[in-house]
């Protein structure tokens, strides 16, 4: 796949249903960070867990992503679970777009989308610029951008053989009256941090899909 650029437009990534309409015509996503599909097909409300699920299994790996060739060249490497398809996301920093791609200090750099796979959702990939911050700071400043975020718990991870850090979070979205579980984790390279993120369309598709997020983490490897 080519990366897209900012005449495709690129998936909304905050929590703006007031502008739904206008993102699903530049990436066909829907709402927050392009995980609804469309208004009229989100199920009736679930409301995320207050505390964390049990830890999920690896899915089996179905390729990977990140190396030299692949749909999204990123300072890391990772597996990616059967069916998931991954595209380059690529705007222009003077484009009108360029802040829908921007979550704090970092910038989107690739999304995974698992309706292939039968899910909605995307995991998403954010690069950032060289920091000396630890990566649980670098992150705090990527989960505090994100509109809603609240219950916030941090943990310092081994992501493959590289040390980061963690977060499980909630996300209340007010137009739709519904709150739902998120994840990110994030670890530094030597070309800048690195966020994988995973949303979903409510708690319970989140939860569905982390056997690729867990995939992604155990298999991640820096270089």
């Amino acid at each position: 796949m080519t990366g897209r650029t900012a005449r495709r437009g690129v998936p909304a990534v905050r929590a703006a249903v007031a502008v739904t309409a206008a993102l699903c015509a530049l990436s066909g996503c829907g709402t927050e960070h392009g995980d609804k599909a469309s208004a009229a097909s989100v199920p009736p409300s679930r409301t995320a867990a207050a505390t964390q699920p049990a830890p999920a299994q690896p899915a089996a790996k179905g390729g990977s992503i990140g190396g030299a060739g692949s749909a999204c060249e990123l300072p890391v490497t990772f597996d990616l679970a059967a069916d998931w398809k991954p595209e380059a996301v690529d705007v222009a920093t003077d484009s009108e777009l360029a802040e829908l791609a921007r979550q704090g200090p970092m910038t989107m750099a690739c999304e995974i989308d698992a309706k292939p796979a039968g899910n909605i959702g995307f995991l998403r990939v954010w690069r950032g610029e060289k920091s000396s911050a630890s990566p649980r700071d670098l992150l705090k400043a990527f989960v505090e951008a994100e509109t809603g975020a609240s219950g916030v718990t941090y943990t310092d991870i081994e992501a493959g053989k590289t040390a980061g850090a963690e977060a499980v979070y909630t996300v209340t979205v007010e137009a739709l009256d519904e709150t739902k579980q998120e994840r990110a984790f994030l670890v530094p390279t030597a070309k800048g941090p690195v966020v994988v993120h995973l949303g979903g369309l409510d708690t319970e598709e989140h939860e569905q899909m982390l056997p690729a997020y867990e995939l992604a983490k155990s298999s991640l490897r820096t270089g």
